[in-house]
């Protein structure tokens, strides 16, 4: 059972990041336990963890603030195991170095930045860089297939719909091209073969212009003059 002082911090706490929401950082106490809340991280820019829609727990004790909580994460992200306590200097692993002063908030921007740098702890893998990003990329339907992700986060369900609809279009639009463009080869290969004859045809009454144009050779002409003037001569012979 939650301690009266335990209820009102993190009620202030989930007003607090309701009125300023921390960049990155989505977090709701569960409608059932406001000791139980979900959070989603969003991988960075120019991380491999980009695009990443990373879903989580913490437990907070019902001494909270006085004791510091337990934290976890469900997605598959290659840099910690999922299911499993995550060591971090303001989680329950370490209550001698818990501060009374952080809040959810604070807990969930140490754990992004944590999750950014490589240093191995409790609860920790280690992956390449290829499989932190091929992870980033399925991490939301992933996140989806979880009955308590999509009732927490609807917007994240939306956004993956709309995600999963732009694909459909764009998948669509490319067999589409591609069934055009073999339809269109045919007719190509018809017109071509139609231009190559035409061509053909041209060429063949440009050679018989042109060889009604050439000229009667000269030599013809002379054989044909001195012919004719043999047969003149031959009355002339005979008399």
């Amino acid at each position: 059972m939650a301690e009266k002082s335990c209820i009102k911090r993190l009620q202030k706490e989930y007003r607090a990041l309701c009125k300023e929401p921390v960049s990155h950082v989505v977090a709701r106490p569960s409608p059932n336990d406001i000791l139980e809340w979900h959070y989603v991280l969003e991988g960075s820019e120019g991380t491999p963890f980009a695009g990443g829609y990373y879903y989580g727990k913490i437990k907070f004790p019902p001494e909270y603030p006085y004791k510091p909580p337990g934290i976890s994460m469900t997605t598959p992200n290659g840099r910690f195991m999922t299911q499993k306590k995550i060591c971090l200097s303001m989680s329950d692993f370490h209550p001698e170095s818990w501060n009374p002063m952080w809040s959810v908030s604070s807990i969930l921007t140490g754990l992004l930045s944590f999750m950014m740098d490589n240093s191995p702890t409790t609860g920790s893998v280690n992956t390449t860089t290829a499989e932190k990003q091929r992870l980033a990329k399925s991490s939301l339907s992933f996140n989806c297939k979880n009955a308590t992700f999509r009732k927490m986060f609807p917007e994240y369900v939306e956004r993956y719909n709309q995600q999963q609809l732009s694909e459909q279009v764009a998948s669509e639009r490319e067999s589409s091209e591609a069934s055009n463009d073999k339809a269109s080869k045919p007719l190509l290969e018809k017109n071509a073969d139609s231009t190559r004859e035409d061509t053909e045809k041209i060429d063949g009454l440009k050679e018989v212009r042109k060889n009604k144009k050439q000229p009667f050779p000269t030599w013809m002409l002379l054989l044909l003059f001195s012919i004719f003037g043999v047969v003149m001569a031959l009355p002339l012979l005979q008399l």
